[in-house]
């Protein structure tokens, strides 16, 4: 009898056999040490030190200072019994000096780190899951046109093939990309992340040099480290019709779900972009950028599909009779990251929220994990990214309840096994955030961690929810 058999007989929500339960971080979100070790300037570094881009004019320079105390963050992860930790690696550690024609000298000290990091986390018992881009592009790229400008995307397989070449023999999992439709659409577009730019060609141009780079860091891990497992990350969204009786506001989510979903799924899984995507967007760019071959590389088989879910995606046809309502959980930028979607609204919705406001929604995860199992059947799943932010504080006794975290937590591990039931095969699963850290543009403001964080003096306390997850863990199966 199989693990999900088993829990179909007990009524356990009891998970399968060797699945993997980690933490997911980020380098510009908690390393700190912006100016140590031969590192130079990202696209965040200028971005944070801009004015006005991020709120209380915070930045990433010093974060939870993860790279002087990896060791003990990992300890601290080994306490809590994760099996798995994805992080991602900084491109301005590794090769500080590339420019637009070529990657440059490799830094020893850049790749000194993470190959200590991952020899630390092999010590107590946890694999290794890394992330070769989580937005922080060296400025020097940017400089040169950033995702816009072809040269970034071959730079980029260069620079995987680097990482995977120093790593591989001891990491069995490189993500290429996290979430491109942030660094293309809330980068490019709607001006709210780095590098802060507002047109709407440019972002679809980046959107496809993403998954251009995604197809040659493919090619690039399969020659140096033969042994690895390949994977990108995107952030599906669960895209709901307000009214599904109302033809508007099914249109209104196809198109949505084009630009989130499949300008990602459908060149990566099935080699073709779709076609409803470029006739929307018709009257912004011509998509000339994709080249012959482009998709063909693109669409080199993976190994995995990392999904991150925090909230489900509502949308409705806007009868221009009422101011515009633009809850899609993206922050108030000078731009939309829609584009082609003016008559699209997002609608605010009533019921529980995160202290992003963000409404909560189990069912998305479920949904979303279903959908591609059935979309592309046999490929492994991974939710490399689930969590939620609420205004935590350490209690006069030491510890930080945070019963509505460990909620939201047991209701999409649940969203989670009721996928696995239906038939996807979701073979891990990665908390975000371990520690509270830099939230982009948000600053220090919203705290994402199962692990507080004393930012004036960087001491780390456990919450409840990683007491809970945890015992998670521990049973392998939700507790009661």
């Amino acid at each position: 009898m199989t693990a999900t058999q088993a829990s179909t007989a007990t009524g356990a929500v009891r998970f399968p056999q060797g699945f993997l339960w980690g933490s997911a971080t980020a380098a510009y979100q908690i390393e700190g040490a912006v100016a140590a070790g031969g590192r130079t300037p990202s696209i965040w570094d200028t971005f944070s030190h801009t004015p006005g881009r991020v709120a209380g004019g915070e930045t990433g320079d010093v974060a939870v200072d993860h790279y002087h105390r990896y060791r003990d963050d990992v300890a601290l992860m080994a306490r809590l019994g994760l099996t798995s930790y994805r992080f991602s690696v900084s491109w301005p550690r590794i090769t500080p000096q590339v420019t637009p024609d070529e990657l440059g000298p490799v830094n020893a000290e850049g790749i000194g780190f993470y190959s200590d990091l991952v020899d630390e986390l092999l010590a107590h018992g946890i694999s290794p899951s890394i992330t070769l881009y989580h937005w922080d592009l060296p400025q020097a790229l940017e400089d040169a046109g950033g995702w816009t400008a072809r040269h970034t995307p071959e730079r980029f397989g260069e620079y995987a093939e680097v990482v995977a070449a120093a790593l591989g023999d001891r990491v069995p999992l490189f993500i290429t990309l996290n979430e491109p439709w942030c660094s293309a659409y809330l980068g490019y577009a709607s001006g709210v992340h780095a590098p802060g730019r507002t047109d709407d060609a440019a972002a679809l141009t980046a959107v496809h040099h993403l998954n251009l780079a995604h197809g040659l860091a493919t090619a690039a891990i399969r020659r140096a480290a033969p042994d690895a497992r390949v994977a990108i990350t995107l952030n599906l969204a669960w895209v709901r019709p307000e009214n599904p009786a109302s033809d508007l506001d099914v249109d209104a989510a196809r198109r949505v779900d084009g630009l989130q979903n499949r300008v990602f799924l459908d060149p990566v899984l099935h080699g073709r972009y779709p076609a409803d995507v470029q006739a929307d967007t018709a009257g912004v760019t011509d998509w000339s950028f994709v080249r012959d071959g482009d998709v063909d590389v693109i669409s080199a088989p993976i190994d995995v599909l990392g999904v991150n879910y925090y909230s489900p995606t509502p949308v409705r046809h806007w009868t221009r009779e009422r101011p515009k309502e633009n809850a899609d959980g993206h922050g108030d930028g000078a731009a939309s990251p829609w584009i082609a979607c003016d008559d699209v609204e997002f609608p605010i919705q009533h019921g529980p929220k995160t202290d992003m406001g963000w409404s909560i929604d189990p069912r998305g995860l479920t949904e979303l994990l279903v959908r591609v199992a059935r979309e592309a059947p046999g490929l492994e799943l991974l939710v490399t990214e689930n969590g939620a932010a609420f205004p935590d504080v350490v209690g006069p006794d030491g510890r930080v309840v945070d019963i509505d975290r460990v909620e939201y937590l047991r209701g999409h591990l649940a969203a989670v096994h009721a996928a696995i039931e239906a038939g996807a095969p979701v073979n891990g699963y990665y908390v975000w955030s371990l520690l509270d850290n830099f939230e982009w543009a948000w600053g220090y403001a919203k705290r994402f961690g199962i692990v507080h964080v004393d930012y004036a003096t960087q001491v780390r306390t456990p919450k409840d929810s990683a007491h809970f997850y945890a015992e998670v863990i521990r049973r392998n199966a939700l507790p009661g």
